[in-house]
């Protein structure tokens, strides 16, 4: 009898994000990781918060994704804070990069999941940076959307 493998399903947010930027675009990107990363990322231990991406050499990478050490990890242990490439179509790579060429457009990872298959996945945005009243209006929107919900019960 077979033993089936639970996976463990990880869904870290990067929350300030869609308080400091708006989102325009949005794509899935698989990510390279070595095998005590992902055992790290399954425990939850990820942090998205100063988190960007970069185009190099047609290639795109993460940068400043905190992925903490493995607790059970030897001297075969990862760098919390290195670069990790992360996995697109070259059309869709090149496309970002043709639309970054507009004034103020970056790439922010809004979250880190695994789907169903065990493979962990970072969802990334084309991001325009919000300004002061921008921030103010989605505090507002958000608190009119809390009023709403106590309303209702």
């Amino acid at each position: 009898m077979a033993s089936a493998s639970i996976v463990k399903h990880v869904d870290v947010r990067n929350r300030r994000a869609s308080f400091e930027y708006s989102f325009l675009e949005k794509f899935t990107a698989g990510v390279v990781l070595t095998g005590t990363e992902i055992k790290s990322a399954r425990q939850g231990k990820v942090s998205l918060q100063d988190a960007y991406c970069l185009i190099l050499n047609d290639e795109l990478y993460i940068r400043q994704m905190n992925i903490s050490l493995y607790n059970e990890g030897t001297h075969y242990n990862h760098e919390p804070l290195r670069d990790r490439k992360l996995l697109l179509n070259k059309r869709e790579i090149k496309r970002i990069s043709e639309k970054l060429k507009d004034q103020g457009l970056t790439i922010v990872p809004i979250r880190m999941f695994t789907n169903d298959r065990g493979f962990a996945k970072i969802e990334i945005a084309l991001a325009k940076g919000k300004k002061l009243f921008d921030k103010r209006d989605s505090i507002k929107e958000r608190d009119v959307q809390r009023e709403m919900q106590r309303e209702r019960y």
